[in-house]
């Protein structure tokens, strides 16, 4: 089972907002998922994200792989190494 941390997109039409879950790769975008680690709001100024990093590093060391645009989000929350802006 491949499982990847990714965002599943919630709100509005034109008004986005994204849980970051835990799912299998295989089932879709807005299916069923495993466990909800955090939130992303693109809409808000400056966005929120909110991310629970203990259950984030535990999904990670069990060898979930973040898509690109969560693996961005962890960075600039400081739960994965890189540039933190």
């Amino acid at each position: 089972m491949a499982v990847k941390i990714r965002l599943r997109r919630m709100g509005a039409k034109k008004a986005p907002s994204y849980r970051i879950v835990v799912a299998d790769s295989r089932f879709p975008r807005d299916g069923r998922f495993i466990e909800e680690i955090g939130l992303y709001d693109p809409c808000t100024d400056p966005a929120t994200v909110r991310i629970d990093a203990d259950k984030a590093k535990q999904w990670l060391s069990n060898g979930a792989q973040p898509t690109d645009t969560v693996r961005d989000l962890l960075k600039k929350e400081g739960i994965l190494p890189g540039s933190n802006q």
